[in-house]
């Protein structure tokens, strides 16, 4: 179904850049992004000039994945040499489990009701005498307090991690990585965190707030293709976590095929073992030229004035608003529930209408981004108004 709107305020990313707009409205950015032109401009680049070079691509790529890299040091706030690129969030966390030094009856602090990958890769510790511990999340927003995190840290042996996403992605709780850490450090603790949910569309400081491992993979906020993710670890845990993949590509003395000694390379590069997705680099490295020149500042004013005035349509419309959009742990997603509706059959329902979301934190999850607008909001009201009343 075509969908016909104007364009009712300024975005800060271009929407002509995004095809899917002549389409649909899309708001399912904590799903999976629509590829914007720029993006599959860049990969095409490369796979026609790999069809047609081959090896003599290479000197190429390996600038542009430097480049890309220090794109997403700038991006996340940390130091370039703490950067290393993954193909997803979930390679990226069990990089951390299983590269850290477990004993039996070291602890895990992690929310209840997480994204199973911030769940399993510390529950498969459990057959090595893990403990895992869990924060219930509090009230109808899933809400999750700095004292909740307290409570569980201090009740026992001091944790050796505490694992979380920066964003939930069921009804969009934020918390504040800053004041966790303080708090995890304070306790003997390390801070792992799940970003997807934030990177690309929140700005981040990862470095100043004292995170020690986070990842993100760049098919939802960071406006990239799957496949392709990235790793930060802090320069100070760096010794502490074993390589998992070791390769050419992990040695202080890469391309020295002679040279057979295990010197790791002395930044989070060691933990690449071999050649990455160049592909993905590309296209990444296109997103986040986007959105870096956008400035994620200005974008997380946009998306969150979307978000401010989809809650404040929605409450008019009677339906159960489940997201808590206090300011200091409100983000891109907004999750709310259809009376007398499936959520399933109330995204099918909103499909029907040309509106893309998803099915998540027992609602209709909508998650907007920086080239969405005011009116697209309002043809989601309008929709869950007729669907409301019919």
């Amino acid at each position: 179904m075509r969908v016909q709107h104007t364009v009712g305020m300024t975005c800060p990313l271009d929407r002509s850049a995004f095809p899917v707009t002549s389409r649909y409205v899309y708001l399912d950015h904590a799903g999976v992004n629509a590829l914007s032109a720029p993006v599959v401009d860049a990969m095409s680049r490369w796979a026609k000039r790999a069809a047609e070079e081959g090896s003599l691509t290479v000197p190429d790529d390996q600038a542009q994945a430097e480049t890309v890299r220090e794109a997403a040091a700038r991006l996340m706030g940390v130091s370039v040499t703490e950067v290393a690129f993954v193909k997803n969030t979930t390679e990226g966390l069990g990089f951390v489990a299983n590269g850290l030094d477990w004993e039996p009856g070291d602890r895990v602090v992690v929310p209840d009701g997480e994204f199973p990958s911030v769940i399993y890769p510390w529950k498969a510790l459990e057959s090595r005498g893990v403990i895992l511990d869990v924060v219930a999340p509090r009230g109808h927003g899933g809400t999750l307090p700095l004292e909740a995190f307290v409570k569980v840290i201090s009740s026992g042996k001091p944790p050796k991690l505490v694992a979380l996403s920066w964003v939930q992605f069921g009804r969009g709780w934020r918390t504040d990585l800053a004041a966790l850490a303080e708090v995890a450090h304070e306790a003997g603790a390390l801070l792992c965190a799940d970003v997807i949910q934030g990177l690309g569309v929140l700005p981040a400081r990862l470095g100043d707030w004292g995170v020690d491992f986070a990842t993100a993979d760049a098919h939802k906020w960071l406006l990239g293709p799957p496949g392709i993710g990235v790793l930060y670890v802090r320069s100070a845990c760096l010794e502490a976590l074993r390589p998992l993949e070791p390769g050419w590509a992990s040695v202080a003395h890469r391309e020295q095929w002679d040279n057979l000694d295990l010197v790791w390379d002395e930044t989070s590069r060691r933990l690449e073992g071999g050649t990455p997705n160049v592909s993905g680099i590309y296209g990444l490295g296109a997103a986040l030229e986007m959105l870096m020149a956008a400035d994620i500042g200005v974008i997380w004013q946009h998306v969150n004035g979307l978000c401010e005035r989809l809650c404040d349509g929605l409450r008019d419309t009677g339906v159960d608003l489940l997201s808590d959009r206090s300011a200091e742990g409100g983000s891109g997603i907004v999750t709310f529930r259809m009376p007398r509706m499936s959520p399933d059959d109330a995204i099918e329902g909103l499909l029907q209408a040309g509106i893309v979301s998803s099915p998540r934190g027992g609602g209709v999850r909508v998650s907007p981004h920086g080239y969405n607008t005011s009116d697209e909001i309002d043809i989601l009201l309008d929709a869950v108004g007729a669907m409301v009343d019919g």
